[in-house]
C-alpha cells in the first residue's frame, strides 16, 4: 500500500511500505548513497534510465524493421544480452 503525505514546507512526501527483504536491502545501500531518500530516488531514477533505454531499442527495432524486413531473434537477443546484462 502506499499513501502520499504532503508537506508545504519541504515538498511533497511519500511513504512506502517495505518488506524486511526490501529494508534490509535499503540498509546495505545506505552507506553508498547517504540516506534511505537518496537510495530511493537512485532506484526511481536507474529504474527510469532502464525503461527509456528499452524504449530507444523498441523504436530502433521498428525503424529497422520498416526499412529492412523482420528483425532476427537470435541477433535480438544477443544485443539484450549485450547491451541490458551489465
Amino acid at each position: 500500500m502506499l499513501r502520499t503525505y504532503y508537506d508545504v514546507s519541504m515538498g511533497q512526501t511519500t511513504t512506502i511500505r517495505l518488506s524486511d527483504e526490501d529494508r534490509r536491502l535499503l540498509a546495505l545501500l545506505v552507506p553508498e548513497y547517504g540516506d534511505q531518500s537518496s537510495v530511493i530516488r537512485h532506484g526511481i531514477r536507474r529504474l527510469a534510465e532502464e525503461q527509456r533505454q528499452q524504449q530507444e531499442l523498441r523504436t530502433l527495432l521498428r525503424d529497422w524493421e520498416a526499412e529492412s524486413g523482420p528483425v532476427d531473434e537470435e541477433m535480438v537477443a544477443e544485443m539484450t544480452r549485450r547491451y541490458y546484462s551489465r
